[in-house]
This record gives structure tokens, C-alpha cells and sequence, in this order.
């Protein structure tokens, strides 16, 4: 008897290292998604619900909108040296009273995609970086949903993580070389400096701006975005969820201002998942 206690107390507590083992396991697996989430251009296919809400848009600061940004990353291997990743940023949007008289709008707006062409292993200095070309496609289902105009140009994104950091940029630059000829031409920098920190237990803590440049207009518009993520599991499946809020630090003309809101989830489908 006293042989077989002793036994069960040694299965007992190996059970219990096997699972603090498992359980740090996962608990390490979560962190390092919730930090390859932080990369645009790792070798993750990932997929964003983003929500928005933006207020006090128009010459009446009366206009409000609501979009969710659907969002797919889709990494591709081009071998032992290079990686192509797809990246597509296809609006679902909701608007009312943008200027006076416009009533209201529900439909998708125009879609971004850019394609990254990026090397599998970090530079000098652990520097993380991709580029190549971005298009606009005129996908908007209502003239005041999007521009109306075909556009392209390059893009191109650095970072680099160390120790749970996450910072660098990722910009472009759009050109219109097609479309509504009673829309005007097109012709828009994008400037994304972020920075997000990664704690042990998978959250993430993150800053950063969105900011445009209208060459048209010469015209800046500068939301700063704070946001907090939690990565999960569902099941099998690695979710993060993620709230925060918005504040205009500068606005094109007529567009919004004040604060305003971020919230969603993103789906991670891991290799070999």
C-alpha cells in the first residue's frame, strides 16, 4: 500500500510538470503570435474585422461614419530566401450627413491592396522590412464611398522587435491613372509610424498614426490610434480581440475631428494549424 502511494504521488506530480509544462507551451505559442501580429508583414495569414467610428465630419461637424475594414493577410514562400505577403484592405461603410444634404450611405468603399516582397530572414541591426507596389481599386458601390479612380504606386514598410518592442513604418505612396473623369486626380502619401509592446500573456499594447497627405490639396490628416489587444484561444483557433480609441491631431478639410473609436478581432491561422 504504502509502495502504491507512493507511485501515485509520483504520477501525480508528474502529471502536474506535464502540464505546467503544456501550459507554458501555449502560453508561449500566444505571445509570439500576439508579436507576429505586430509585424505587417510576417509570415502569418491573419484576418482583421478593424471597426471604425469617426465623428464631426463636415462644414456642420454634423456627419458621423461607422466602416469595418476587412483586412486578409496572405503570406506567400518564393522560396528559401523570399516571401511575398498580400495585404488587402476592403471597406464595409456606413455614413450620415458627410456635408448638408447627403443623407446617408451604406455600401463598400474603394479597396487597397499591396504586395509585399520580403526576405525570410532580418537585415542588419534584426531590421524587418518589405516593399513593392500598392493599387487602388474602385470598388465603392456609391459615388461618395470612394474616389471613382484606378491608382497605384509603391509601398514599403521596416521594423524591427526586440525584447516584446515592436516600432518602424510603413507608407505609400497612390497615383490615379484611370477612372471617373469627374472625380478629381488623385495623388496621396500614407504614413504609418507604430510602435506596441507584448506582454508574457499575450496582450499588446500599441500606438501609432495613419496619417495622409493630399498633394492635390496639400492637405494632412493625422489620427493617433492607443489600443489594447488581447490574444486568445477559441477552441483551437488563436483569436485577438482589440479595442482603443482615436484622436484627430489634424484633419483634412471637412473631414473628421474630435475623437473617435477602433475596435475588432482578428482570425490567425497559423502553419501546420
Amino acid at each position: 500500500m504504502r509502495k502504491l502511494r507512493e507511485y501515485l504521488l509520483v504520477l501525480l506530480a508528474g502529471v502536474t510538470i506535464a502540464a505546467g509544462v503544456a501550459t507554458t507551451a501555449v502560453a508561449d505559442e500566444q505571445q509570439d503570435l500576439a508579436k507576429q501580429l505586430s509585424n505587417p508583414i510576417a509570415s502569418l495569414i491573419s484576418v482583421p474585422f478593424q471597426g471604425n467610428y469617426n465623428g464631426q465630419i463636415g462644414p456642420q461637424d454634423n456627419g458621423e461614419q461607422v466602416y469595418v475594414n476587412v483586412q486578409p493577410v496572405i503570406p506567400f514562400s518564393l522560396g528559401p530566401d523570399w516571401n511575398l505577403i498580400s495585404r488587402t484592405i476592403v471597406p464595409v461603410v456606413y455614413q450620415d450627413d458627410i456635408f448638408p444634404g447627403a443623407g446617408d450611405q451604406f455600401g463598400l468603399g474603394d479597396t487597397t491592396q499591396s504586395l509585399f516582397f520580403s526576405p525570410n530572414a532580418a537585415g542588419p541591426g534584426g531590421i524587418i522590412w518589405g516593399a513593392g507596389p500598392v493599387m487602388l481599386v474602385p470598388t465603392a458601390t456609391d459615388k461618395l464611398l470612394g474616389g471613382g479612380k484606378w491608382g497605384a504606386g509603391p509601398t514599403f514598410v521596416a521594423l524591427r522587435q526586440a525584447d516584446g518592442w515592436t516600432y518602424g513604418l510603413l507608407a505609400n505612396q497612390i497615383w490615379s491613372f484611370a477612372g471617373d473623369n469627374s472625380k478629381p486626380d488623385i495623388s496621396q502619401a500614407y504614413l504609418q509610424p507604430f510602435i506596441s509592446y507584448t506582454t508574457a500573456d499575450a496582450w499588446t499594447f500599441s500606438l501609432n498614426t495613419e496619417s495622409t497627405y493630399n498633394w492635390k490639396t496639400n492637405d494632412w490628416a493625422v489620427p493617433i490610434n492607443a489600443m489594447a489587444s488581447k490574444l486568445v484561444r477559441i477552441g483551437k483557433l488563436p483569436v485577438q480581440f482589440f479595442a482603443g480609441a482615436r484622436y484627430w491631431a489634424n484633419s483634412s478639410r471637412n473631414g473628421p475631428e474630435g475623437w473617435g473609436a477602433r475596435f475588432g478581432l482578428t482570425f490567425l491561422f497559423p502553419k501546420g494549424k
